[in-house]
């Protein structure tokens, strides 16, 4: 029993063509504005390396001079004082550079969204084509 439609070959397959193309672009416009995203985390990560190496140097300068005057003298005041800000700064420091660190990594710059909605339209479109048809694939 055939269906019949009002509506031409040509037409469906302008209106599929237009369709193809609004989903194209839509989805372009999603992959940049994600990539965009992912950038700016880039840049963050990026900046917090350059601030954590930039409060390692002065720590690890403090630091050792602190140690080198702990060895110059016995007395505990000024070199503790010295050796607890040192420490301090490095630990911040450290911290800074490990987070940086982590946004860099490579999974953290995949446009997840955009594959995941391509994903999607490629299975909508499976479906949509598979509708109206009753044939069965041979074994």
């Amino acid at each position: 029993m055939a269906i019949h439609s009002e509506r031409s070959v040509p037409n469906i397959l302008t209106d599929l063509l237009m369709q193809f193309t609004v989903l194209m672009r839509k989805e372009s416009e999603l992959a940049r504005t994600e990539i965009s995203e992912k950038f700016g985390r880039l840049g963050v990560g990026l900046t917090l390396v350059v601030i954590g190496a930039v409060l390692l140097m002065p720590a690890l300068v403090i630091l050792l001079e602190a140690a080198v005057a702990g060895l110059q003298k016995t007395g505990l005041s000024p070199y503790w004082s010295a050796l607890a800000i040192g420490g301090a700064v490095f630990i911040i420091g450290l911290i800074l550079l490990l987070v940086g660190v982590g946004s860099l990594k490579p999974k953290q710059l995949v446009p997840n969204r955009t594959i995941h909605q391509l994903q999607e339209d490629a299975s909508a479109a499976k479906r949509q084509m598979g509708t109206g048809h009753d044939y069965q694939r041979a074994a």
